[in-house]
């Protein structure tokens, strides 16, 4: 083989390498097309009622020539995939989408100028919230469908949600909206209007909503008030969930209003029948009742009788022996036997006696007086030096010997009975 033909042989193979290089790299560059995308292009071929355009695919794209104003070869176009095959090489376009699609985003910037609330069906259930159709495809974050927490949304396709534009980007072709937005806005609104037409004193039904360390929030009509755990029961209330529970029906009624802050007070034992209102039909003077030591104080105890109720033991009135303190006999908690002694309805007093119902103990027995010889009968001359005022003195000197009548007369006597000795001598 001569050089020459060598080197022509040589020079085809080259070219041939390069061509496919070339072929390869092209593949590699050509752009990944999805159903939606927007794409330019150039118009290779019109026939009767459909045009091929170069949008620098793998193929040529169709779309019908009726979408295009005019359609004619080199025209450059902006158009949308309206469906793509490549195992078939079949690529649908149109500019019908196009315009749609811009008209789409114009409307959605009016609408988040505006704060306009629109209605959207919800087509996709996704991770992290819902997709709906809006003329493009819009976002609605979990955080933002309602008002409260919800956990499965598996039930939300299909169904129409009232939203407002919260976030465009016609770039990246994102749209966030919230229907929470529109809920908290009707919300508010709402509150104002309930709150104008409540009043002090009234009573209403309502539901528990939520609990929390300091009582209960209750709905009564699309509106919360805060029922204060000191307004839960008349008797003392550790937590809220002592007494009631989410969902439960409840009365309540209305303490206080705070329209400038939209605060509502409310309370469940306002609208029940106070411990002090039947005291005075169900205990009597004089009755003797269990009752539970709460609290303790210097000058006596607090004792409950019943929820609610509750009625001071003086100190006086804890033992029949002296105490110091009540403490010395007493802890909190601790169930005791308690005397009525009084009830005052009006003031809420009632004063009750623990020694009362316990039987005194008996008195500690006089000491005996200390036993004397009897004396010996003196002469008379050491009788008489036994004078009034010794003898006296000696019944003042004992203790268990009253100076009254009866022990004067009695001096009286053992004198006579001397002087009618003296006579018989």
């Amino acid at each position: 083989m001569s050089e020459e033909v060598k080197v022509q042989d040589q020079t085809q193979e080259s070219q041939e390498a390069v061509s496919q290089a070339d072929a390869e790299q092209a593949l590699n560059n050509v752009p990944v097309l999805k159903r939606g995308a927007t794409v330019k292009g150039k118009i290779v071929k019109v026939d009767a009622d459909q045009a091929l355009v170069d949008i620098g695919y793998k193929y040529d794209g169709v779309i019908a020539v009726r979408e295009l104003a005019s359609a004619e070869l080199g025209q450059e176009v902006e158009l949308k995939v309206v469906s793509i095959n490549d195992a078939k090489e079949t690529l649908v376009l149109s500019a019908k989408k196009v315009v749609d699609n811009s008209k789409a985003w114009e409307t959605l910037q009016g609408q988040l100028d505006s704060k306009e609330i629109i209605e959207a069906a919800v087509t996709e259930v996704v991770k992290g919230g819902l997709v709906v159709d809006i003329g493009v495809r819009g976002f609605v974050p979990a955080s933002m469908v309602e008002r409260q927490f919800v956990e499965d949304f598996s039930d939300y396709k299909g169904r129409t949600l009232r939203l407002r534009v919260k976030e465009i980007d016609r770039e990246k072709n994102k749209v966030i909206l919230s229907q929470k937005d529109v809920l908290d806005e009707e919300y508010e609104a709402n509150k104002k209007k309930i709150i104008e037409g409540l009043s002090v004193g009234q009573v209403l039904d309502g539901t528990v909503q939520r609990l929390t360390q300091f009582g209960a929030f209750v709905d009564i009509g699309g509106i919360d008030g805060l029922v204060h755990i000191s307004e839960l029961a008349w008797h003392h209330v550790a937590q809220a969930s002592d007494v009631v529970k989410e969902g439960d029906k409840v009365k309540v009624q209305v303490l206080k209003l705070d329209p400038a802050n939209d605060k509502i007070s409310l309370s469940i034992k306002a609208t029940q029948e106070g411990p002090w209102a039947r005291v005075e039909r169900e205990f009597n003077s004089g009755d003797i009742v269990t009752g539970t030591v709460k609290r303790l104080a210097a000058f006596g105890a607090f004792v409950e009788i019943a929820p609610g109720i509750e009625g001071l033991v003086h100190i006086s009135q804890i033992a029949h022996r002296h105490i110091g303190t009540p403490h010395e006999v007493l802890k909190e908690g601790q169930e005791v036997q308690v005397k009525i002694l009084e009830i005052n309805a009006g003031e809420k007093r009632v004063s009750l006696s623990i020694k009362e119902t316990e039987e005194a103990p008996e008195a500690p027995a006089a000491p005996a007086a200390s036993a004397k010889p009897e004396r010996e009968r003196q002469p008379r001359g050491d009788r008489d030096r036994g004078n009034s005022a010794s003898h006296q003195k000696e019944i003042a000197g004992n203790e268990n010997v009253s100076l009254n009548n009866q022990g004067m007369s009695l001096t009286l006597g053992e004198r006579f009975g001397d002087k009618l000795s003296k006579f018989k001598n």
